[in-house]
């Protein structure tokens, strides 16, 4: 009878061991790993171009170890991350983010050239590119912001490594801003609001000065004041045509070396 009631006690533990057999799996399983080891699974991601997968590496060492040694560099490394895997918006939160916590960090310039460059990453898609699509003729309120941010990143940061690239972006914005003025001013003149046309054109001529744009600005000038008759006006636009543009080269649109360049373009 003793045996029995021992085997009834037995039978009742059983279940509670295998309980607790599985309860401490579950919990290895869920085990926290040093941060290096999601910094480095990080880093071979991203150079399989898994940034998905780079990206939640990087977001559990900033979520589990935020006072770590990689967390800084974690956070950096996020804005390059969310910026290769198309997603412009969270590069730039992640930008900011990274300016707002750490102002004098070393890689601060790389945050601030990052923030500029993501503002404005729509001709990167492939449809665009391949196409060519004008993208004078779409909104371009992101560019015009790109343009601000990247002229302050130079600003604060005229010796950085980045400045080249900041650089050849910015040229490439100018123009893009400078064609969307004069595509308003095509517009005008077809309606024959030449004053408004005028308008825009000066606009170009004053405000986004060393433009790609500026022979056409001046030749929507001499239509404008050809149909309105301000004979002088067009005289003397005509002579600023012949003085500085005599040897005209047709303007070149971004290559690829932007591109291509950014992808190697990563915070130390």
């Amino acid at each position: 009878m003793k045996e029995y009631k021992n085997i009834f006690k037995l039978s009742l533990l059983m279940p509670l061991a295998v309980i607790s057999i599985i309860g401490c799996q579950s919990e290895g399983e869920v085990i926290e790993r040093p941060e290096k080891i999601y910094y480095d699974q990080a880093q071979r991601r991203m150079l399989t171009g898994n940034y998905i997968g780079a990206i939640e590496a990087l977001e559990t060492i900033e979520s589990r170890y935020p006072f770590g040694k990689y967390a800084e560099q974690a956070q950096v490394e996020l804005i390059y991350a969310h910026l290769m895997n198309s997603e412009p918006e969270a590069a730039h939160s992640s930008a900011e983010k990274f300016i707002r916590l750490h102002p004098r960090h070393p890689n601060i310039d790389y945050a601030y050239f990052m923030k500029g460059i993501s503002s404005y990453t729509r001709d990167k898609n492939f449809l665009v590119r391949i196409t060519g699509t004008d993208l004078s003729n779409r909104d371009i309120s992101g560019a015009k912001e790109s343009f601000s941010e990247l002229a302050e990143f130079l600003t604060r940061f005229p010796e950085s490594q980045y400045s080249p690239y900041a650089k050849q972006r910015s040229i490439y914005l100018r123009n893009m801003i400078a064609r969307n003025e004069l595509a308003a001013a095509d517009y005008y003149i077809t309606r024959k609001a030449y004053v408004a046309s005028i308008r825009r054109a000066n606009y170009v001529l004053e405000n986004i000065p060393g433009s790609s744009e500026n022979l056409r600005a001046l030749k929507i000038l001499l239509v404008s004041y050809e149909a309105l008759g301000y004979s002088e006006l067009y005289e003397d636009t005509k002579k600023v045509i012949a003085i500085n543009y005599k040897d005209l080269e047709e303007p070149q649109e971004e290559s690829s070396w932007f591109w291509n360049s950014l992808q190697n373009i990563k915070p130390e």
